[in-house]
């Protein structure tokens, strides 16, 4: 939370102390714009985490195909993505798809993981969302990417409060360790769970949601 706080204060200081060409100051205007973008984030996501333990939203009955979807087309706009880039496969859909849950919550568990695996692919970003069933009760939302990949012995450690892979990070990706960990939350309050898999660094990873379905 200090440094984009520390470089608002900087681009703010040379302005007051100096008088700055029109062109920079504009880029200055967009840098510090940028930074409250980040802060503005890490807030967020920091607040979310420390209410994670204590809020009960109400649950009502979610389509959830419908809620990856929305959350995708969110992503892709957001990063300006191909759809292309970000595929989305289901066998489920209508009632097939339907679980028993709070939607805040539940796009906050879903945006989290796509998010990562953009974040995470690079510059070549092909990321593929599968949405099926694992058994009678329960469903899998499946998201591929072909990134930066994990470690063995950090695909349980992600999941962890503020917990970042060291050497994973990539220049442009910031981060406060927090979303996996909402993510791992979110789930356990569902009555699901998250798993991560890696056949190693540079191959990509995996992250599985699962939920149960709704019952009629």
């Amino acid at each position: 939370m200090k440094t984009p706080l520390a470089s608002i204060r900087l681009y703010l200081q040379t302005l007051q102390r100096r008088e700055v060409p029109d062109v920079q100051r504009h880029d200055f205007y967009r840098l510090m714009l940028d930074d409250t973008d980040r802060l503005m984030n890490t807030v967020e996501q920091v607040l979310k985490a420390g209410a994670a333990g204590a809020r009960r939203g109400e649950h009502v009955k979610v389509d959830f195909a419908s809620l990856v979807q929305q959350c995708i087309d969110a992503v892709r706009t957001g990063y300006r993505l191909q759809p292309t880039a970000m595929r989305f496969s289901s066998t489920l859909n209508g009632s097939g798809s339907e679980v028993s849950g709070d939607p805040e919550d539940l796009r906050t568990a879903v945006s989290n993981i796509l998010d990562n695996a953009v974040k995470y692919s690079g510059a070549n970003v092909d990321i593929s969302v599968q949405l099926t069933p694992v058994e009678p009760r329960r469903i899998a939302l499946r998201v591929h990417d072909q990134g930066v990949g994990i470690p063995a012995n950090e695909l349980r450690s992600i999941f962890k409060r503020f917990h970042r892979v060291p050497g994973r990070t990539l220049p442009q990706v910031r981060g406060t360790g927090l979303g996996l960990f909402l993510v791992r939350t979110i789930a356990k309050r569902h009555g699901g769970t998250v798993v991560a898999e890696s056949p190693g660094v540079g191959k990509g990873a995996t992250i599985t949601l699962e939920l149960p379905r709704r019952v009629s």
